[in-house]
């Protein structure tokens, strides 16, 4: 098949979901140590007052009941250190975008990240994941901004990325994914700050369901996604904007891990069959991340 990007709903009409390569799901789970988190300047505008203001005992014991909790559901959590002088590490979705090929081998594209004081941190994950076997496949210097499972995330189950595009990844970049990993790429385009990565306004939860914040999105992006998705549960702006339920992981397509307190969120994906798993990630929220943040599912 020919990888391309889709970009509106005509494009989308060629696209058999069903015939698509069936893409076997990661189960283990890596997370940077939070020793080093701090907010120190702000790159998104969840972070506006919070310079200094992080308490990092109180976000050390989140980090652990998050990695508790992913135990728990029976997946094996795996670390990086965090490192000095790169406060923003620990929020493990952005460095990279790990897949999986035809042949069953685990690669990862290291990602191109916006602002210069987050790319110091991915070094550290392209080694950690050279260390582990991992086939390194790179973008071009001509692809632009990249910030990794932020804004580029697996279609459940199969060879397909939804990929955000705006504050912070560019356009261009997909088109060159694209064609390095030979998979099609359906293009969002982000219009809200607040939602600068697509990981804050859109959680795929299984091949038919989705969690999504409608006005983050451009009118044409949100119509592909609800083409795509039979059931996309709307997350009220409240619940999307301070409690970042969007930035949720649904761990094999029945149990959402997600911010304590998105009361119609959860309702919603009761009603739906899902079963739900609150944490506490107040720290991290004042930097503008949650649980689908602090994790990078790896094979």
């Amino acid at each position: 098949m020919r990888p391309f990007v889709i970009q509106s709903r005509a494009e989308l009409a060629g696209l058999d979901l069903a015939a698509l390569p069936a893409r076997a799901e990661p189960q283990r789970v890596l997370m940077c140590t939070p020793e080093h988190f701090d907010v120190v300047d702000v790159k998104n505008p969840h972070m506006a007052g919070h310079i200094g203001h992080i308490d990092r005992p109180r976000a050390a014991a989140q980090w652990r009941e998050l990695a508790a909790t992913f135990r728990r559901l029976g997946h094996e959590v795996a670390t990086i250190a965090g490192q000095p002088g790169l406060e923003d590490m620990v929020f493990a979705a952005n460095q990279v975008l790990p897949g999986i090929g035809g042949d069953g081998r685990p690669y990862v594209v290291p990602s191109h990240m916006r602002h210069e004081r987050r790319r110091g941190e991915v070094p550290h994950y392209r080694a950690w994941f050279a260390a582990q076997g991992y086939a390194i496949r790179e973008l071009s210097a001509d692809a632009g901004f990249f910030e990794g499972q932020g804004d580029a995330i697996w279609h459940p189950g199969r060879q397909l990325l939804w990929g955000g595009h705006g504050p912070r990844t560019s356009p261009r970049a997909y088109d060159e994914l694209a064609a390095l990993l030979r998979v099609p790429v359906i293009e969002l385009r982000l219009v809200q700050p607040g939602y600068y990565h697509l990981d804050t306004c859109f959680c795929a939860l299984s091949p038919a369901a989705a969690l999504v914040y409608p006005a983050a999105f451009d009118g044409e992006s949100l119509a592909m996604l609800r083409a795509v998705f039979p059931l996309v549960i709307e997350v009220p702006e409240g619940e999307a904007s301070h409690g970042f339920a969007c930035n949720a992981l649904c761990l094999d397509g029945r149990t959402v891990v997600l911010q304590r307190g998105a009361v119609r969120t959860v309702a919603a994906l009761r009603a739906a069959g899902f079963e739900v798993a609150e944490v506490e990630t107040g720290e991290f929220l004042k930097s503008g991340g949650s649980v689908f943040c602090l994790k990078v599912m790896v094979y």
